[in-house]
């Protein structure tokens, strides 16, 4: 079973978890009008850190916007909840899922006037896209279900009910035996796994779509582009035709969940060696290094969950003790 806090923070304060709830005929459960983000908390020396945590409430509350779902907190106090449900959690690691949503209030697709509902939750989600994922490299398979296009629904929102087409492509994909689909756009060109970025390297160059391709502005994909243009490596962003994906020499996904994880074959094809390739090695590491505070460079990416202890306050209860 997987191991969770004992809290949410529901709607302004921390409750035991089996008492979150919502009414079954919130707007939300009804039509799938929320917003909601993946963040991962990672073990550091200085105890637990959120990884680009403002940068993912910064993301929350323009999804909001874009679907005019007002947001009774200011971002400084939803990145305060989202520390003080580590801090209560007791774990070291944690995934963690803040959402908002239209709750239970008018009937009817309109919600004008329907309360918004802000959780968040926090548990251990580590092996995401399967055991030996991230080591050996999963098996993909190209999507049935075309991606829509983005003058039909907002890709720049992380919405609840956007995720419906990644479910069914997900759903067939792992019925089919492999672990995860890649979905091609309203053009036919690739767009996305279901719930990650996708990157290629072809000849030492690391490849990824543009914003164009119905993509979600991933905040791991930003992380993985500013890393590699530090190490020197050679980024091209463009549109990606499905034959890419069968004569790369690497492929990977990335994404909160799903870190950095390989590709090793898709369609049934290998891809390059048919494993872990040593530019997705290099890049998964370094990324890895980050999040648990190993690389001084992009400490800013992270927001610590535990304050280092104020020498002022250990002098004054020393003299106290004297």
């Amino acid at each position: 079973m997987t191991k969770h806090s004992s809290t949410i923070w529901s709607n302004g304060k921390l409750i035991p978890w089996d008492d979150a709830k919502t009414h079954v005929l919130a707007h939300a459960v009804q039509y799938g009008t929320g917003v909601f983000e993946g963040i991962r908390a990672y073990a550091t020396n200085r105890g637990p850190a959120i990884f680009r945590l403002q940068d993912h409430i910064d993301r929350l509350f323009q999804s909001a916007k874009i679907y005019s779902i007002d947001i009774p907190w200011k971002p400084k106090e939803i990145v305060d909840a989202c520390i003080a449900s580590i801090a209560a959690s007791g774990l070291t690691h944690a995934y963690l899922r803040p959402v908002c949503f239209w709750g239970y209030g008018k009937f009817g697709l309109h919600a004008v006037g329907n309360p918004t509902e802000c959780h968040i939750a926090c548990w251990e989600w580590e092996k995401y896209l399967g055991e030996g994922g991230k080591e050996n490299g999963i098996r993909a398979t190209l999507g049935a279900w075309r991606k829509f296009a983005p003058d039909s629904i907002p890709p720049a929102a992380k919405a609840c009910g956007q995720y419906l087409s990644s479910i069914l492509n997900g759903n067939d994909a792992r019925r089919r035996g492999y672990d995860e689909a890649i979905l091609l756009d309203h053009r036919g060109l690739v767009a996305e796994g279901c719930g990650e970025n996708i990157f290629l390297v072809q000849n030492g160059v690391l490849i990824t779509n543009d914003l164009s391709s119905s993509i979600l502005p991933g905040i791991t994909r930003a992380s993985v582009l500013e890393i590699a243009r530090d190490f020197g490596i050679p980024v091209q962003i463009k549109d990606l035709a499905p034959s890419e994906l069968f004569t790369a020499d690497e492929v990977f996904f990335t994404g909160t969940a799903a870190e950095v994880t390989p590709v090793r074959e898709i369609n049934d094809r290998p891809v390059g060696s048919g494993g872990r390739g040593p530019v997705t090695a290099k890049l998964q590491a370094a990324y890895m290094d980050a999040a648990a505070g190993r690389i001084p460079k992009y400490a800013r990416w992270l927001t610590h969950c535990v304050k280092a202890p104020d020498p002022k306050a250990t002098g004054r209860k020393a003299a106290a003790k004297a």
